[in-house]
C-alpha cells in the first residue's frame, strides 16, 4: 500500500513512522508512506495556505487551492488514490473502516489545521472524511498517524500473527479479554487458574465470558455490534 500525506508540519511524522511495526512494514516494502509539505503546492511568493473565513469569526481556514493541487499532483504521479480528509466532522474510525481502507492500493491523507478546511475540499475532492474520536485536536497530523497505524495492521504480512487483528478489542462488538504473563503470582495476585489448565476449550470460554463482562461494564454501547458474518477476515472464496 502507498500512503501520501499532505500537511503543513511534515516533521511530526518522522518519529512514529521510524519505529516498531510501521518501520518494519516500510522496510519490508509492505507499506510506503511519503509526507509532503502542503506549502509546495501553494501559489505566490509567500505560499499562503490559509485565509480568514468568509462571514467572520476567529481563526483561519485552510484554502482549497493548495489541497486540490496537491491531491491532483499525487494522482498524476502515482495513479488514482482515495483522498481522506481527517476531520472532527467525519465518519468515526473503527475496525471495519480500517479493514476497508486496507484494501486500497493508494491513500492520500489531508491534514487540516487552524479552524478547519474549506468545505469544498470535503464536498468535491475527498473520498472519505474521517474522525478518530469525539474530540478536537490542533491538527490532522496525529489522526493521520492513528489512521496509518490502524490500517497497516490489516495489511498481509505486517503482523506476525495474521489472526491478531481479529482478536482485538471492538471485534465482534466486544472489548478484549484480560491478558496475563509471567510471573504466575505477582505481589500476591495470581494468574487465573483456568489459563494454566491447558484446557483450550475452557480457556476460550473464559475469555469470551470475560470479554462480555468487561464490555457490559465499560462499553455497553458496542456490545453485540454486528461486524458481518466473517468479521472482515479474508476467505478462500
Amino acid at each position: 500500500m502507498r500512503v501520501d500525506v499532505l500537511t503543513l508540519f511534515p516533521g511530526i511524522f518522522s518519529g512514529p513512522l521510524d519505529h516498531s511495526i510501521l518501520a518494519k512494514a516500510r522496510e519490508a516494502g509492505l507499506l510506503t508512506v511519503t509526507v509532503h509539505d502542503l506549502r509546495q503546492f501553494a501559489e505566490g511568493k509567500h505560499r499562503v495556505t490559509d485565509e480568514p473565513p468568509y462571514g467572520g469569526g476567529g481563526g483561519m481556514v485552510m484554502k482549497p487551492e493548495p489541497i486540490f493541487a496537491g491531491v491532483e499532483s499525487l494522482r498524476e504521479r502515482f495513479g488514482p488514490g482515495k483522498a481522506v480528509l481527517l476531520s472532527p466532522q467525519g465518519e468515526l474510525l473503527n475496525p471495519a473502516l480500517a479493514r476497508r481502507l486496507s484494501k486500497e492500493e493508494h491513500l492520500i491523507l489531508i491534514c487540516g489545521r487552524y479552524e478547519g478546511v474549506d468545505q469544498r475540499v470535503a464536498d468535491f475532492l475527498a473520498d472519505f472524511e474521517i474522525s478518530i474520536g469525539d474530540y478536537v485536536l490542533t491538527g490532522g497530523e496525529l489522526p493521520a498517524l492513528v489512521l496509518i497505524d490502524a490500517v497497516a495492521r490489516f495489511l498481509p504480512g505486517v503482523l506476525g500473527d495474521p489472526e491478531a487483528p481479529y482478536r482485538d478489542s471492538f471485534e465482534e462488538g466486544l472489548l478484549e479479554a484480560p491478558q496475563y504473563t509471567r510471573p504466575r503470582v505477582f505481589r500476591g495476585h495470581p494468574v487465573p487458574e483456568v489459563l494454566l489448565s491447558g484446557n483450550h476449550a475452557e480457556i476460550e470460554k473464559w475469555r469470551r465470558e470475560e470479554a462480555q463482562q468487561r464490555t457490559r461494564l465499560r462499553r455497553p454501547d458496542i456490545l453485540g455490534r454486528d461486524r458481518g458474518p466473517t468479521n472482515g477476515r479474508p476467505t478462500n472464496s
